[in-house]
């Protein structure tokens, strides 16, 4: 008789369940980690999480909510506080009025996107997204029935969305455009002009800001919300506010979808962690010069991370204006760049990113993530110079 593992194995389950791809990203993470847990030494610039704390005074919000009782479900749309909080930051810093009620508090913005698309499609239904982009979006998308329909942003052009290339794709089968900025894996940053174009195109933006506050240029951050109410923004406290693990995020809704996406919440998520959520309004409210702090490293590191790459030979046309990850050409050293990343991984100790992750648009790239510290990257650097030396004298 066949074990009870193996006879229950893969029964009853969705084809949609099957059909999710691996997160090329943490998989390479766990090859990595079994590599140190053998005794080697890995540079992880691999994923894209913060290498800072997380800003004292969000912590001490953490510990004074908690002493206060915050420990038991909370509202499930959202503290009140919060919600408070995040109207108040989006009229002053974006200048855009949007009512508390407007939001939606998700336990980070991936299950924001879940419960949206869950909400937004049917089978059959498109949604537009460039390539390349963030590797979760096609099977965030493709879970519930619907069809990523990719378009190409080139590298000449920054990696920017064109609107006016756009127009005669839109058919009544697209039911959204999927856009990011600053934008994972390029690190472009959509200005006015793009993003006025793109709202003007007549379908729903769904729009993932998650990367506001890590900007490089010199004007500020904008909100697809400036230029159009027909658009849901996807944002959270993870990345600029080096909160990843906190699992805070949130959903900008208009107002005919709240009740229908807080009846899911209520039965899929119930609430998100009431002491987090405290810590969260603190953040809008006091942690700006921290946020401030942290992204001047992250320029400089970014700098460091450009000038490096390009004297190793690699291609870099379109820099990165925001996030924090460098996309550069390797196809050189092997068009395959998942085979790329492992062999770097095995032999230099380097943790990467492949482009292929991120879409067809970027194969022959890989993604430098610069959320490590300037001696890492400095280090990174370095053994990457002594592989691709020893890879062209053996003829690699």
């Amino acid at each position: 008789m066949m074990p009870r593992s193996q006879e229950s194995s893969g029964l009853g389950l969705a084809g949609r369940a099957l059909s999710v791809s691996p997160f090329m990203v943490m998989e390479v993470m766990d090859a990595a980690q079994r590599l140190e847990a053998a005794g080697r030494h890995v540079i992880h610039m691999e994923v894209g999480e913060p290498d800072f704390r997380t800003p004292a005074v969000i912590v001490e919000a953490m510990g004074r909510a908690l002493a206060d009782g915050a420990f038991k479900y909370g509202h499930s749309q959202g503290d009140p506080a919060l919600r408070e909080s995040l109207s108040w930051h989006y009229r002053t810093r974006y200048g855009v009025d949007v009512h508390p009620d407007r939001f939606l508090v998700c336990p980070g913005t991936s299950p924001g996107l879940l419960l949206l698309f869950g909400a937004m499609l049917e089978p059959g239904d498109g949604v537009l997204m460039a390539n390349p982009s963030y590797s979760c979006y096609p099977n965030l998308v493709r879970f519930f029935g619907g069809r990523p329909v990719y378009t190409p942003v080139r590298e000449s052009e920054g990696f920017r969305l064109c609107p006016d290339e756009l127009r005669g794709r839109l058919g009544p089968e697209i039911k959204a455009i999927l856009i990011n900025s600053p934008a994972n894996p390029t690190g472009a940053v959509l200005g006015p002009d793009r993003l006025e174009g793109l709202a003007g195109l007549g379908k729903t933006i769904v729009s993932d800001e998650i990367y506001h506050g890590l900007s490089y240029r010199p004007e500020r951050d904008h909100t697809i919300l400036e230029y159009t109410d027909r658009a849901v923004v996807v944002g959270g406290f993870s990345k600029a506010f080096a909160m990843t693990g906190w699992r805070v995020g949130f959903l900008i809704l208009p107002p005919d979808m709240v009740r229908p996406l807080l009846s899911m919440s209520q039965n899929f998520v119930i609430s998100v962690n009431a002491a987090a959520q405290k810590a969260a309004s603190v953040a809008l409210m006091e942690a700006w010069p921290e946020v401030e702090a942290m992204r001047a490293v992250y320029d400089r590191r970014r700098r460091l991370l450009i000038d490096g790459l390009r004297a190793l030979g690699l291609g870099i046309m379109a820099e990165p204006d925001g996030a924090f990850y460098v996309l550069a050409r390797a196809s050189h050293l092997n068009q395959d760049s998942r085979a790329l990343v492992f062999e770097i991984l095995e032999e230099a100790g380097v943790g990467l990113a492949p482009g292929i992750e991120f879409g067809s648009g970027a194969e022959g790239f890989l993604r430098f993530s610069y959320a490590t510290s300037e001696e890492n990257i400095s280090e990174g650097l370095g053994r990457l110079s002594a592989f691709i030396a020893r890879r062209s004298q053996r003829g690699g």
